[in-house]
C-alpha cells in the first residue's frame, strides 16, 4: 500500500505543477512622450469648436502664436501656444481663447481655455472679422512661402525666431498671415504676409 501511495502522491504534484501558469512578467510602462508644437490651423480650428457654444456665428478677428517657457524648442512652422479672438455680431461680444500644449504662468492652460467676454460694436481700424471657411492655408505651407522672401534676410540674420499673426486687413479680400521675423510687430523689422486662404504670397514689411 505504502509502494501505491508514494507514486500517487508524484503524479499528483506532477499535474498541480503543470497546471499553474507561469507568471506574466510585468508590461514595462512606456515613457510619456514630451507634448508636440501645433501647427496654427489646427489651433485654430480647436478654439473655434469651443467658441460655438458660446457663439453658434462665431468668427475669427485675430489670432497669434504664443512663447512658453516650458517647451524652448518649436519648430519655426508651429507653436507651443495660441490666442484667438472670435467675435458675435448676434450677441455684441468679442471673446479671446487659448490653446497651449502644456500649462504655463499667465493663466494659460493645457487645452482650450475662454477668456472672458468683452463688448464688441463692429469692424474698427484696418481690420474685420472672417468666416472660418476663410482659413485654408496650414502654418508649415505658410512658413515655406514665407521663407522663399525671406532668403536674404535669412541669411544676415540667421536663427531669428518666428512670431505669427493671422487677421483680414482691409486692403485684402481675404485673411493674411504674418511671419514675423522676431518675437513681436513691435520689435521686428521684417516680415511676409501670405495669404491664409490661397496660400499666395502678398507682400514684405520691414
Amino acid at each position: 500500500m505504502k509502494n501505491l501511495f508514494l507514486p500517487l502522491s508524484c503524479a499528483l504534484l506532477l499535474l498541480t505543477s503543470c497546471s499553474e501558469s507561469p507568471t506574466a512578467p510585468a508590461a514595462k510602462k512606456e515613457p510619456e512622450k514630451p507634448p508636440e508644437p501645433v501647427a496654427g490651423q489646427s489651433a485654430l480650428y480647436k478654439m473655434y469648436q469651443v467658441a460655438r457654444s458660446w457663439a453658434p456665428d462665431a468668427q475669427v478677428l485675430k489670432m497669434n502664436s504664443i512663447v512658453l517657457s516650458e517647451v524652448p524648442t518649436v519648430p519655426r512652422d508651429k507653436a507651443a501656444g495660441w490666442e484667438a479672438t472670435f467675435t458675435s455680431a448676434e450677441r455684441n461680444q468679442a471673446r479671446s481663447y487659448t490653446y497651449c500644449i502644456v500649462e504655463s504662468q499667465g493663466n494659460l492652460h493645457k487645452g482650450v481655455f475662454a477668456g472672458m467676454e468683452e463688448g464688441w460694436t463692429g469692424p474698427s481700424g484696418d481690420t474685420a472679422p472672417f468666416p472660418i471657411i476663410a482659413m485654408k492655408i496650414e502654418t508649415d505651407a505658410a512658413y515655406q512661402t514665407a521663407l522663399k522672401q525671406a532668403a536674404d534676410y535669412e541669411k544676415k540674420n540667421p536663427g531669428k525666431p518666428i512670431t505669427w499673426l493671422l487677421e483680414k486687413e482691409s486692403k485684402y479680400p481675404d485673411p493674411v498671415w504674418r511671419v514675423i521675423w522676431g518675437e513681436s510687430v513691435g520689435t521686428s523689422n521684417f516680415s511676409v504676409l501670405v495669404d491664409a486662404s490661397t496660400g499666395e504670397f502678398k507682400e514684405k514689411l520691414h
